[in-house]
């Protein structure tokens, strides 16, 4: 039975996890080192090992932390619900995912980039458990004359596609318009947007 952890450990363990997320955005698996990741914690190298004993295991859990909020968005779709408020609400969320977790974001881009290593398993699993279940979901919705006939999985990925690159490419947009999505009005506008786009292409 795992021992039950205290309030200061699970602070320091959640310190690590937006440490470590920090230190992977920039630096990748790779180059990132636990000196680096202690030093963003505030926390000497030896308290660090206590909660997590390498890099490797630092890494996985930040991807796992990403991964299950993701999870939580899709949790959301269901066949009764409306189409335009169902892929209106997926899109705000995942805007404001890329807007407060950017770090994140570019640290799952790049495991995939590298192949997905260390999530394959857990994207062959409860992701791709989701990703069917709202596949149905959209299914459904066509069937009932409530959406264009697409082909639902890609209209999951170009939402993925266009909300993240907001947080994956952030310093090419910000080179290019001198604002990032913590621009308040540029975060409106780019969502608004892209919801438009993207429901006049789905919506009868």
């Amino acid at each position: 039975m795992q021992k039950k952890r205290s309030r200061i450990q699970i602070i320091n363990q959640q310190k690590v996890l937006d440490a470590g997320t920090e230190v992977f955005a920039k630096y990748g698996s790779r180059g990132a080192t636990i000196d680096q990741i202690a030093d963003m914690a505030g926390m000497s190298k030896p308290n660090l090992l206590y909660y997590f004993s390498s890099k490797k295991d630092i890494y996985r859990a930040v991807l796992e932390h990403t991964l299950n909020k993701w999870l939580l968005c899709l949790m959301e779709w269901e066949e009764a619900g409306d189409p335009k408020e169902t892929i209106t609400g997926y899109i705000d969320t995942k805007f404001e995912f890329s807007r407060d977790h950017a770090a994140a974001s570019q640290v799952f881009a790049n495991e995939i980039l590298e192949g997905a290593p260390i999530l394959k398993g857990l994207l062959g699993e409860d992701l791709k458990r989701l990703v069917g279940e709202n596949v149905r979901v959209i299914e459904s919705w066509i069937r009932a004359g409530k959406i264009k006939p697409i082909e639902p999985v890609h209209l999951i990925f170009m939402i993925w596609a266009v909300t993240q690159h907001y947080a994956d490419f952030s310093a090419q947009i910000e080179t290019l318009t001198g604002k990032t999505l913590k621009d308040e009005v540029f975060f409106r506008q780019a969502k608004d947007s892209v919801t438009q786009i993207i429901l006049n292409g789905v919506l009868k």
